[in-house]
């Protein structure tokens, strides 16, 4: 009999190169003065979108063709918490240690975009104070981690309906 392959294994493992990679492209973006993007900020789901992809053809391979809807959905959601939780780490590091301007240029960019709107300096105000009480460190990790674990389990969703492919019920 053939030993199982364990989806915790192949999804820690590509957990981890997927984080990497995102941790690469964030610090770019960063260091570019670019992290205010929000298109660019969008197109590091896509490091995410490969990672899954990766990870379900090789649990797929490593299963003798085989991968179930529910293992691959386990898979891509395990992959995004371990994105979600390394990520929102590194990000912590990154404010606390290494450029803590950051926190400050988000909410100057909040300001902005409300003024832009045409809003009032009261509403604006009002807004502000919320704003700064969500940009505590904790906060912003918390909100990492389960925009991630969403957004991760909505794409494995899909995705693990694309690649599954059953066993056949007589073999």
């Amino acid at each position: 009999m053939q030993e199982q392959v364990s989806t915790a294994r192949v999804a820690l493992k590509y957990g981890v190169i997927t984080s990497v990679a995102s941790i690469v492209y964030s610090t770019l973006l960063m260091v570019l003065g670019q992290n205010q993007n929000q298109a660019l900020g969008a197109l590091g789901f896509v490091i995410l979108v490969a990672g899954i992809v990766f990870a379900m053809r090789d649990y797929r391979e490593q299963n003798n063709g085989f991968m179930t809807y529910g293992q691959g959905l386990g898979i891509g959601s395990l992959i995004a918490a371990i994105v979600g939780v390394i990520g929102s780490l590194f990000t912590m590091f990154y404010i606390q240690f290494i450029d803590n301007t950051i926190i400050r240029q988000s909410i100057d960019k909040a300001r902005s975009d409300m003024e832009a709107r045409g809003m009032d300096d009261s509403q604006i105000d009002q807004a502000m104070e919320i704003t700064e009480k969500f940009m505590t460190p904790g906060v912003m990790f918390l909100v990492q981690v389960l925009t991630y674990l969403f957004i991760g389990f909505i794409i494995s969703l899909i995705l693990a309906a694309i690649l599954r492919k059953d066993k056949p019920v007589f073999e």
